[in-house]
């Protein structure tokens, strides 16, 4: 008679090969390496005698193989115990490493937020917000980059984004804010920007000695050459032209406003700025700011996610640009 040998049976239970353990198994057997029992092991882990003892027992069955040697009044691991010990202190290390690095995240000693916004409000309400970031919370980073809606709510919505600064002009056809948490910052006056010399430069009136103070209609304006910023812009101060009875002569287009400042300095033109860049145009030489009668205010808003709203780093950002707005006021 031919002899066989034995093959063990493998229960149906088994694990099959690449399939994930238990974290909690893993604990476990480090645990019992470390306090030499299963009662200790059991105590440390916050969880009962009989529960561990089945734990592992049911583990020992999908393996295989034993992970536990029961002789005497402490218990020793096999060496297969041994190997998922080992695996099991590099969990419990990791997973420190997560629970340590996510609190940080949330008492704002790390992170990094990821803040998009237009060239106006980059160059007034951010540098002030991220000041007082940096002395609140000095852990915190804001990586700054440009864009203007709609292509900065594409990157929010991509993911790529975690605050977006936009705005949106009264009347015109809004921004897509459907599904976004939105906060109103502040509300942004147009204006008119000339030359020095210009005749408009010099308004009649009870507030001559106020330039600024004196609204200046558009149509007075319906023969000059105009010198346009970024595209909305741009589109802005067509529709409102229109509005006021003319098409503006535009000989000059740029998106950098400190072009356009020196543009209009020269002589070469006037153009319509939003009241975040005024403070700017009144330190240009040879530039005088008029509000712009017939022209619509926009509304400057802080965007996110409803999910990205919770977290306190993105709070902390959208708290510092509300201080920042507030110390602006209407512009």
């Amino acid at each position: 008679m031919t002899g066989h040998a034995h093959v063990p049976a493998v229960t149906t239970d088994q694990v099959p090969v690449g399939e994930p353990l238990d974290v909690g198994a893993l604990r476990l057997l480090q645990a019992v390496g470390e306090h030499g029992t299963l009662t200790a092991a059991a105590a440390a882990l916050g969880i009962s005698q009989p529960a561990a003892s089945q734990h592992v027992r049911r583990l020992e069955r999908r393996l295989g193989t034993a992970l536990l040697d029961r002789g005497g009044r402490r218990v020793r691991l096999t060496e297969a115990g041994r190997v998922l010990a080992r695996h099991g202190v590099t969990v419990s290390a990791a997973l420190h490493a997560a629970h340590a690095e996510v609190a940080a995240l949330t008492g704002l000693r790390a992170g990094v937020v990821r803040l998009v916004g237009f060239p106006s409000a980059a160059a007034t309400l951010v540098p002030p917000a991220l000041a007082q970031l940096r002395a609140a919370h000095p852990g915190l980073t804001v990586a700054l980059q440009e864009a203007e809606p709609p292509a900065s709510l594409d990157l929010l919505r991509a993911g790529a984004a975690d605050v977006v600064l936009g705005f949106t002009y009264d009347g015109a056809g809004a921004a897509d804010l459907a599904g976004l948490h939105v906060e109103p910052l502040l509300v942004d006056t147009t204006h008119v920007a000339l030359p020095a010399d210009h005749p408009a430069a010099a308004p009649t009136g009870p507030d001559v000695a106020d330039p600024d103070l004196a609204d200046l209609d558009l149509a007075d304006l319906a023969d000059a050459d105009w010198i346009a910023g970024c595209p909305r812009c741009r589109g802005h101060l067509v529709d409102a032209s229109r509005a006021r009875g003319f098409e503006p002569r535009v000989v000059h287009a740029t998106d950098d406003y400190p072009a356009v400042l020196g543009l209009v300095a020269a002589g070469l033109g006037v153009a319509v700025l939003p009241g975040l860049v005024a403070p700017a145009a009144r330190r240009t030489d040879g530039v005088v700011l008029r509000r712009a009668a017939g022209t619509r205010d926009r509304r400057v808003w802080a965007a996110t996610t409803p999910d990205l709203a919770r977290v306190p780093s993105v709070a902390a950002t959208t708290d510092a640009l509300h201080r920042a707005a507030a110390a602006l006021g209407t512009v």
